[in-house]
């Protein structure tokens, strides 16, 4: 057996006509008798409105999560070894502090910068939030040095509640004290910029585009046949998994598409957002999850809903 000591490049990307897909860490990305490099440490923010159930939330303990999750959390007994409760925290910037009514309107401007948001329609003022400060220090790593997800109402000016601005409401990242970072709503916009060249498309663009669209994958077959030649087994597996997977958010994505079409016929809805909530959730969370396989980004907010919305969430039985 020959040792040649060669390793497939990190940064190596399956490319073809307009498609660029980042791979996910593969073994043969270590040169032979190198020590395996360590996994990038990963952070995500996510941020559920309007507060939660605590007696079917809450743990008795910090730390070790208990054997025994309550009902809510149940569906995360599988990764209990993998989690820690946190406790006795609060974040008293979100508070009034003799600035009147309004929570719903500065929670979320409080919640990553830590300070009390200015109460204004017009000249906003908040703070750097803590997720970009890691973006500033890590970002130049990944391809995006983070992502901002989100899955509803995006308006960024006039009064979202008690003379707060919509900028508050609607963003949990802040570049600045005054330069917000609006949320991708839409999973094909996501998705476009993932994978994509990165251009921002209008919607008959998109609409022109979808027509004749292939699967992203069909783009960069050469390059993908090329790679798994030289491939071991372990290897190939891995590949094949991440690149299902891609596939399969595809297939997901043109089943919401032409749902939004047939259900919302002239309505002005962004293109490619499921009507369905939970959907439209798989959809944003799978892509941010192949994100972080991918190590396109190690940093991420995800703003599920607004602050003061209405949303009932009948998929919950």
């Amino acid at each position: 057996m020959i040792i040649t000591g060669k390793a497939v490049p990190r940064r190596t990307f399956l490319k073809g006509v307009g498609a660029t897909v980042a791979l996910p860490f593969l073994d043969s990305m270590v040169p032979a008798f190198a020590a395996a490099p360590k996994s990038p440490v990963r952070l995500a923010f996510l941020y559920v409105p309007n507060g939660i159930d605590m007696k079917n939330w809450n743990v008795p303990q910090e730390g070790v999560l208990p054997a025994e999750l309550p009902r809510i959390l149940k569906p995360l007994e599988a990764f209990r070894d993998d989690m820690i409760q946190i406790g006795n925290l609060t974040n008293n910037s979100g508070r009034a502090l003799l600035d009147g009514p309004g929570d719903h309107g500065r929670c979320a401007g409080s919640y990553l910068t830590g300070v009390q948001v200015k109460k204004t329609t017009v000249d906003i003022k908040a703070s750097i939030s803590c997720d970009q400060i890691i973006a500033s220090k890590i970002g130049h790593e990944t391809r995006f040095a983070s992502l901002e997800l989100g899955m509803d109402d995006s308006r960024q000016a006039g009064d979202c509640d008690s003379g707060y601005s919509c900028a508050y409401t609607n963003n949990l990242s802040w570049r600045s004290e005054t330069q917000p970072l609006p949320p991708v709503l839409d999973p094909r916009v996501l998705f476009e910029r993932l994978f994509g060249t990165g251009a921002i498309l209008s919607p008959e663009d998109m609409d022109r585009r979808a027509r004749y669209r292939r699967s992203i994958l069909d783009f960069v077959t050469g390059d993908t046949k090329r790679l798994q030649s030289s491939l071991g087994p372990t290897d190939r597996r891995k590949l094949e998994e991440y690149l299902s997977s891609i596939r399969e958010v595809e297939r997901q994505l043109e089943k919401a598409e032409k749902e939004s079409v047939q259900i919302n016929p002239g309505m002005d809805k962004p293109y490619g957002v499921p009507p369905d909530f939970a959907e439209h959730f798989k959809l944003m969370s799978d892509m941010l999850t192949i994100a972080f396989q991918a190590d396109m980004t190690r940093v991420s907010t995800f703003l599920m809903t607004r602050e003061g919305t209405s949303r009932s969430y009948r998929e919950i039985g």
